[in-house]
């Protein structure tokens, strides 16, 4: 089963929260500076700067709803190799 990287770009992120209004499965503002990132979940690596996470196939068309909706594109999805 593939598996997907979710990148979330927290410095150019407006922490708006449309992303986890979204999917919030995947996304949360954080209580660190407000900013979205990838819930502990599925996180990976999580800095002011950047969060990433790995999700299942399953729950891409999630996380590919919230970063649809990120107005200012701060979240990427990448498929895992």
């Amino acid at each position: 089963m593939a598996k997907y990287r979710v990148i979330v770009d927290r410095v150019n992120c407006l922490g708006c929260g449309a992303a986890p209004a979204a999917c919030p499965e995947i996304f949360e503002l954080g209580d660190d500076n407000g900013k979205n990132r990838v819930v502990a979940k599925y996180s990976v690596q999580t800095t002011r700067d950047i969060s990433i996470g790995e999700i299942p196939e399953e729950l891409y068309e999630c996380a590919k709803s919230g970063a649809d909706v990120c107005p200012v594109g701060a979240i990427r999805i990448e498929k895992i190799e």
